[in-house]
């Protein structure tokens, strides 16, 4: 079947665009055309935390329904004026030519690959060794849910004032919430890492019954993951203001900690449940939640306790 191809100019930039009526989500009708116009009108929040880092695609082709593939390596027809940045795997791997999205022709192009989610590293890519931030993605085993990730994320809010760091919060736009820790210039994995995976054990040991910080899916039923193994140069984590591949065109967005306890206090999971023309509506309303990652410089303590979830 012909592809329907057509040019979409977006500040000065010519970018091919094609299926543009293909429905990416069909529980609600959402069109490619669609997708692309979210992109669009978010990526004034959105740019500002993808520009210098790598950016791994999440593709679907066919839709949520369909299959989907990451893409590390930038396609080989990307335009020219699209920037990538080698970076190496592993110490002695092959080097990938990650896509960098600074532009909003860029993210237009992107955006027209079906690629519905975005997936940053925690570092900028001159600098693949120094994380921005600090991640914890808690995330609930059935029947459990982002009720309970409310509530450990206060407790996790708590403990990690201890060191006079700051979070802030997003939902996943999946299931559960993620904290963010924006840390100062320097800061390596390895500190980042064993600080997470302290604080993610110690609240396991306080909470068994709510919490794990374990991996094994056998041993998160009814309960909340968190997650501390983020925090790896080999790892990224949904970017926020992205879309997610699942029945609504739901998106990872940024809340504030009073809705955090509210959506704890009255067990309403909805309240925390975004889609992408709810995330405008907030984003018009509120502004940009998360641009405080962009500006706040905080220490994580270099040493801590090792211990098991």
């Amino acid at each position: 079947m012909p592809r329907k191809s057509q040019f979409l100019e977006v500040d000065n930039r010519k970018i091919a665009v094609s299926n543009l009526d293909k429905v990416l989500y069909p529980a609600v009708g959402l069109t490619k055309a669609e997708v692309i116009d979210y992109y669009i009108r978010i990526s004034p929040v959105l740019l500002p935390h993808l520009r210098n880092r790598a950016l791994t695609l999440k593709r679907y082709p066919d839709g949520v329904n369909g299959g989907f593939f990451y893409e590390k390596n930038c396609p080989s027809h990307r335009p020219r004026w699209v920037k990538t940045a080698s970076i190496r795997s592993s110490p002695k791997g092959k080097s990938v030519q990650y896509c960098v999205i600074d532009s909003l022709p860029a993210l237009v192009w992107v955006a027209n690959l079906a690629s519905l989610e975005l997936h940053p590293s925690l570092a900028c890519a001159k600098k693949p060794g120094n994380p921005t931030a600090m991640v914890f993605d808690l995330d609930p085993g059935p029947p459990a849910n982002i009720v309970l990730c409310c509530k450990i994320a206060l407790r996790l809010r708590e403990l990690l004032g201890r060191a006079k760091l700051e979070a802030w919060a997003k939902t996943s736009g999946s299931k559960g919430l993620q904290l963010y820790v924006p840390l100062a210039p320097g800061a390596s994995y390895d500190d980042s890492k064993a600080h997470a995976k302290e604080l993610a054990c110690e609240l396991a040991r306080e909470m068994p019954e709510q919490a794990t910080a374990l991996m094994q899916k056998t041993l998160r039923r009814g309960k909340v993951f968190i997650d501390w193994s983020q925090n790896d140069a080999h790892k990224t984590t949904v970017c926020v203001y992205s879309l997610r591949a699942r029945e609504k065109p739901t998106v990872s967005t940024p809340v504030t900690w009073e809705e955090v306890e509210r959506c704890q206090r009255e067990d309403n999971r909805a309240m925390l449940e975004f889609t992408c023309g709810q995330t405008l509506a907030r984003v018009a309303e509120r502004g940009d939640l998360f641009a405080p990652l962009l500006v706040r410089e905080q220490e994580v303590p270099r040493q801590g306790r090792r211990g098991e979830g």
